[in-house]
């Protein structure tokens, strides 16, 4: 423990670091491959039924704004990805009952930052509808002419640019404050705000290596929703169980039981 308020100590990492936790992930994965890709699976499943809800109800543009934001409530829905990854560190095999209940996750501080995503995704919601309601009069009702009036005309491409820096400030400070605290959570009996302040100050010791692994998480979960999220079926377990392993190198200590 640091001497310092009681947070744990936090290791300086460079920048190979990103790629060993992929590395890692990816070993892990296939050590428990049918319970992690029935989670991914089930994931993408519903990612997709969502989407299709929305665009049948010629609301294109919330799947687009809601696509967008779901890097915020990703680290609550990889809680069974932290716990395979968790068992896996033990040796044992997780089971997908265990991944879909993950009984030390229900305790209240990890109910606090479930609520803090929650709240910061319905933000960003909000931010979204006001930059694009500020960027045009028309109702574009489908998606070739949402994607048309943001790619070919001077208000869209404003309204890229515009969203893009907000949202991707708004997503980089959530980033900040939750890259290590949700498998923290899971992983140590500590409150909230001690969790949160450890993942700040894993990203400051940490920026680049930790900016580096923000723009691997957000490209690669992105890129996921243009197949139509079906590679979330592998991608979403793969950066989880990689995410178990960027926490573990970075807040070294036990492993708790």
């Amino acid at each position: 423990m640091d001497s310092s308020g009681g947070l744990p100590d936090v290791a300086t990492v460079d920048l190979k670091a990103p790629f060993r936790w992929l590395a890692g992930g990816w070993r892990d994965l296939w050590k428990a491959p049918v319970p992690c890709l029935v989670y991914g699976f089930l994931l993408a499943l519903v990612s997709l039924g969502i989407s299709y809800a929305l665009i049948a109800s010629d609301a294109e543009f919330w799947a687009l704004a809601l696509t967008c934001g779901f890097v915020f409530v990703a680290p609550m829905i990889a809680m069974g990805l932290y716990e395979a990854g968790r068992q896996i560190e033990h040796g044992q095999t997780p089971t997908l009952g265990e991944m879909l209940y993950v009984r030390d996750a229900v305790r209240g501080d990890l109910a606090y930052l479930g609520l803090f995503l929650l709240l910061i995704y319905l933000l960003w919601g909000r931010i979204a509808q006001i930059v694009y309601g500020l960027s045009t009069y028309q109702l574009h009702r489908t998606v070739d002419d949402f994607v048309d009036f943001a790619l070919h005309t001077s208000d869209g491409n404003t309204m890229l640019v515009t969203g893009t820096v907000a949202g991707g400030l708004i997503a980089f400070l959530t980033y900040c404050g939750v890259v290590v605290a949700a498998p923290m959570l899971l992983d140590r009996h500590t409150g909230v705000f001690a969790a949160i302040a450890t993942s700040v100050r894993a990203v400051a010791e940490n920026f680049w290596p930790m900016l580096l692994w923000a723009a691997i998480l957000g490209v690669l979960t992105l890129a996921s929703a243009a197949t139509g999220f079906l590679a979330l079926t592998i991608v979403f377990p793969w950066l989880g169980l990689a995410s178990w392993r960027a926490y573990r190198e970075l807040v070294p200590g036990p492993l708790a039981d």
